[in-house]
């Protein structure tokens, strides 16, 4: 006997040692075969899916209208400076539409 924990349940062999009948054993051995198994292809199945909410999507490239708007200091701006720049942000906008 080590001290620290087990790497594995010892139900069954104390089981044996306390007199359990073989055919219950038997089953109880079997289950346990079947419940490692569903766990690791359940294990295998949650490593090959995705992970959906972890991932950061890539920074998409700025578009024209995007570049041109953090050009634009509006405290430099005249009110027609202004006009000027929202008239060529919008026929930008109007031009990159599909």
């Amino acid at each position: 006997v080590r001290e620290g924990p087990a790497n594995q349940s010892y139900g069954l062999q104390v089981a044996t040692l306390a007199g359990v009948p073989k055919t219950v054993i038997k089953k109880a051995r079997q289950r346990l075969l079947e419940l490692e198994a569903s766990a690791q292809r359940h294990a295998e199945q949650q490593q090959s899916q995705l992970p959906l909410f972890n991932l950061s999507p890539e920074p998409a490239e700025p578009s024209a209208v995007e570049t041109l708007l953090e050009r634009i200091d509006p405290d430099d701006l005249t009110p027609r400076q202004a006009l000027e720049q929202l008239y060529l942000l919008k026929e930008k906008l109007e031009s990159s539409e599909p």
